[in-house]
């Protein structure tokens, strides 16, 4: 069986259309011919994790990666994801699921992170 993988990035939402647009721009940099990426919301913005599993699935992916992209593993990662994965997998019952630690919970996250705050106050900014 040819095994197609897809991303999705799974983002927070917001009611303003303006906050989506470094994921936005995360997601178009991620994007390859043999690795589709789809960026989705827990609330307020569309598409959500099953709609995104939906579209990549149409796409002809059978295997999706999940990479959460909060700062940390805990409250919407754990309580909200799971149900919205349960959806996912409901709608769209063939594809296989690789979870990921939370963004901010990578240690390379952490410590590109610790470096760009560091270059910013050595600016004064």
């Amino acid at each position: 069986m040819n095994k197609k993988r897809g991303v999705v990035l799974l983002a927070h939402g917001a009611r303003n259309a303006a906050w989506a647009a470094p994921f936005e721009r995360l997601a178009a940099s991620l994007q390859r011919p043999s690795r589709p990426v789809c960026l989705a919301f827990l609330e307020f913005m569309k598409p959500d994790l099953p709609g995104a599993a939906s579209q990549l699935a149409k796409q002809g992916c059978t295997h999706l990666q999940l990479l959460p992209c909060f700062l940390a593993g805990a409250g919407h990662v754990l309580r909200d994801l799971p149900m919205s994965l349960e959806h996912a997998n409901h709608l769209n019952p063939g594809l296989k699921w690789t979870v990921l630690p939370a963004l901010g919970e990578q240690p390379d996250f952490q410590q590109a992170l610790a470096e760009v705050c560091e270059q910013i106050l050595e600016r004064g900014e």
